[in-house]
């Protein structure tokens, strides 16, 4: 009863002067709200990030060839031509945990439909590329392994490419020219966007490997090889078996390099939310400064309170009031203040990362239920340190001096 006592008395001296209250919560009240904002925007950024990298499939692992070093001179990784198809067909046929391979070579070229025509990119895939990129078909279907042994030239066309050639007709059997030589197109990829370096996903001709090798390329050699692992924890198992049958296949001895790279998506994922993640870091710790601003806010008003119910203190003590009752009081006015702020600025936290998503630039967020109990904590926290010491001032006051205080 003592406690709801004192605790009724430090709410109804915080009423006294509301516009003073109010002014002192505002610190507290932006540093809460920027804080959560602020991881919101960071938490959607990275969830963007994660959900690009998603789309280019699950469980993948990816083989790059080599770098070229010819008198001194090194050209970049993909250069080597140390990759072959026999390299795919080996993994396919001799790992059991890699569900889906697919070769791949890349080019670009102008394309041609009718009167209409585009530069664009071409990748040479198998069948098992769509799977392992978990691309659906807005129309039609994939080629198939029977095209890809036979080199057909058939394709599959994203959906920029319908929009630039076929804006008003139906694409389906209708025939695309790359460099002078016709393709039929079977099928039409479900849109995906632009990818995390900006990119158009959906601008791009898909064939198969061994059409885009020989009719476009004249080349014997790949540049990357994907494959999908069975299940999440096959992945490295899958990257270790891969590494180690290349290297048979390649005959690369112990203390040889490698011809070849391997990475998974865990790798990409790291990498591309790192930048991210640094970057929420910092403007957290740049709002922190706001909430941190709100607790000196609150000890200088403390301190002012102090000095103005010096008298209040010495009839309070004189009365029967012990030194801690006194404590409690200004400490319970000091956490009302910093607390009621917090939970004013989670409300406002929470309502501008919401905004941020209904109006342009259209930010994404994504509200951490963590963030909003830290900010909490963390503001309450700031009222008990900056409170602590004008609390302790008050209940340290000479009863007979307080009294005597005009």
């Amino acid at each position: 009863m003592k406690i709801r006592a004192t605790f009724v008395m430090a709410l109804r001296a915080l009423r006294r002067n509301k516009m003073r209250t109010v002014l002192t919560m505002l610190g507290i009240i932006i540093g809460v709200a920027a804080v959560i904002a602020m991881v919101a925007i960071g938490n959607g950024a990275t969830r963007q990030v994660e959900d690009q990298i998603a789309s280019l499939g699950q469980n993948v692992v990816m083989v790059f060839a080599g770098s070229v070093n010819q008198a001194g001179v090194r050209a970049g990784s993909g250069n080597a031509g140390t990759l072959r198809i026999a390299d795919a067909e080996a993994i396919a046929r001799e790992i059991p945990d890699a569900v889906a391979v697919s070769p791949e070579v890349r080019t670009s070229a102008q394309i041609a439909a009718g009167n209409q025509n585009w530069f664009t990119g071409i990748q040479g895939e198998s069948p098992d590329y769509f799977a392992i990129r978990n691309w659906p078909f807005e129309e039609g279907t994939s080629f198939t392994d029977q095209d890809v042994r036979s080199s057909n030239k058939v394709a599959v066309i994203g959906a920029t490419i319908v929009r630039q050639l076929f804006e008003n007709e139906e694409p389906l059997g209708k025939v695309i020219r790359v460099k002078g030589v016709p393709f039929t197109i079977v099928g039409v990829l479900h849109s995906k966007g632009f990818s995390i370096m900006g990119s158009d996903q959906d601008d791009v001709v898909i064939m198969p490997y061994t059409s885009c090798m020989k009719r476009l390329m004249g080349v014997t050699n790949i540049r990357t090889i994907s494959i999908e692992a069975a299940s999440p924890d096959k992945i490295d198992l899958v990257q270790d078996m891969v590494g180690d049958l290349l290297r048979q296949k390649h005959k690369i001895t112990e203390d040889g390099d490698d011809d070849f790279m391997i990475h998974n998506q865990a790798e990409f994922t790291e990498k591309a939310t790192a930048a991210s993640r640094i970057m929420t870091i910092l403007v957290v710790c740049i709002a922190s400064v706001s909430l941190v601003v709100g607790g000196i806010g609150i000890m200088n008003i403390m301190l002012v309170s102090v000095t103005e119910r010096t008298r209040e203190i010495g009839i309070r003590m004189a009365v029967g009031a012990h030194g801690r009752d006194i404590l409690l009081q200004f400490l319970i006015e000091a956490v009302s203040l910093s607390s009621m702020g917090g939970v004013i600025g989670i409300v406002l936290g929470i309502g501008a990362s919401k905004l941020l998503t209904i109006f342009p630039p259209y930010w994404p967020t994504l509200v951490s239920p963590l963030s909003v109990a830290l900010s909490f904590m963390f503001s309450a926290c700031v009222g008990i340190f900056f409170g602590f010491y004008p609390a302790k001032k008050a209940a340290a006051l000479d009863p007979i001096e307080a009294l005597r205080y005009e």
